[in-house]
């Protein structure tokens, strides 16, 4: 659920190499890219504008606030004519299609749960999810470009931006088949190696080989959830991979997070490497995993990867940008935590440093203990006034009965 994702975008098109995993990295500036007033970020926005603008915008909602209306312009004036969003629009005067912007379905899905969070665009999620609806293929899944193979990621996505907007996606055959048969036809079988986990898209051969990212999506996607995932109802014992019976959306779910507790489970984070780099620590997917977790009901298990983020990810989000910040957000809010004590840092307020200042902002516990100490100070003066006047009448009463 991250810009991290966004990565599998650009391997789409040719930016990254295919087998790059998605990175929440954002773009450096570029002289060739001017960053337009009301996005959040520095970076160059030509892969990623409305992707990290959409994620700045839910984290906000999430934590309490109320984004800026320059934010919320820029997004909702991003949206193509038909409906759709492409990742960035430089010149929305132009038409996209042809020479111009080309929508593609990650960046819609994440504008249309963004908007659909902060309610009063109707008329905006609307038709992106016609256009959504539009683009899903026969196997029941999205790719990532309109007509491109399906993957589990953007089927994901689009489920959750479904499902925001009001939608039942699991009822939607707009082709033939439904996202649930197409994220099960993702699935990595219980007894291959990866078992549980969901694959990416399937290799030139049909194989399918576990993704860490994928199956953090997968869950998600499986369980008809968007990125704002509230903590599932807390269940006791750890999942193992299932095949026995049908393969009810409820056991994807489960499987792909029995593979990714085993994941995490004995260094607390994911790890990933980018081309021609060695393995490091995947912050972006270790944040999805604990969403997914949660998501599904295995918050205890939820809890030592976002511990392990707590201590190590805040210089990651301050050197990643707003999507990386949010990502953090949204992990906190699926287990309950303080997204303004995140391992001694204020994670809304660093998000918020990063584009138009919130209209409104949500009370910090020092604030509401102000408020509340406030309160209680005016209660108990009230109670002495009324306390005061009852007395006084007590005794004009007396005088007034006196012979």
């Amino acid at each position: 659920m991250n810009v991290r994702r966004s990565a599998a975008a650009l391997a789409a098109i040719g930016v990254l190499a295919a087998a790059a995993p998605a990175t929440a990295a954002e773009a450096a500036p570029s002289p060739k890219a001017t960053v337009p007033a009301g996005l959040f970020g520095k970076g160059d926005p030509t892969y990623d504008g409305v992707w990290r603008q959409s994620l700045a915008l839910l984290a906000q909602a999430t934590a309490g606030e109320k984004p800026a209306d320059e934010a919320v312009k820029w997004l909702t004036g991003q949206q193509c004519a038909d409906g759709g969003f492409a990742s960035f629009r430089a010149d929305t005067g132009m038409a996209c299609g042809g020479k111009g912007a080309q929508a593609d379905t990650n960046s819609t899905a994440a504008a249309v749960q963004a908007l659909a969070v902060l309610g009063g665009h109707d008329d905006v999620t609307g038709k992106a999810v016609k256009w959504l609806k539009a683009q899903q293929n026969k196997d029941g899944g999205w790719g990532y470009s309109p007509g491109g193979p399906s993957d589990t990621n953007s089927t994901s996505v689009v489920v959750g931006a479904l499902a925001a907007a009001g939608q039942k996606p699991a009822e939607l055959r707009g082709k033939g088949k439904t996202p649930d048969e197409a994220l099960a036809s993702l699935a990595v079988p219980c007894a291959q190696k990866g078992g549980g986990a969901l694959a990416f898209q399937p290799d030139k051969k049909g194989k399918l080989e576990a993704n860490a990212d994928a199956t953090a999506a997968g869950v998600l996607g499986a369980l008809g959830k968007g990125f704002v995932a509230e903590p599932g109802k807390a269940r006791g014992k750890a999942p193992a991979c299932a095949s026995d019976g049908k393969a009810a959306p409820a056991r994807l779910a489960d499987n792909a997070s029995a593979y990714l507790i085993g994941a995490v489970g004995k260094s607390g984070h994911l790890m990933s490497a980018m081309p021609g780099a060695e393995n490091q620590p995947d912050f972006g997917n270790t944040a999805d995993t604990v969403v997914a977790l949660a998501a599904d009901g295995w918050t205890e298990q939820a809890k030592a990867p976002y511990a392990w983020l707590e201590k190590n990810a805040a210089t990651w989000a301050q050197q990643s940008g707003p999507a990386a910040y949010a990502q953090l957000i949204l992990s906190a809010h699926a287990v309950g935590a303080d997204p303004r004590d995140f391992g001694g840092t204020d994670l809304v307020r660093a998000l918020d440093k990063l584009g138009p200042a919130p209209a409104k902002q949500a009370a910090t516990p020092e604030k509401k203990a102000t408020e509340k100490s406030g309160n209680s100070v005016w209660w108990i003066i009230g109670v002495g006034l009324v306390a005061g006047i009852g007395v006084g009448f007590l005794f004009s009463g007396r005088k007034k009965n006196r012979p």
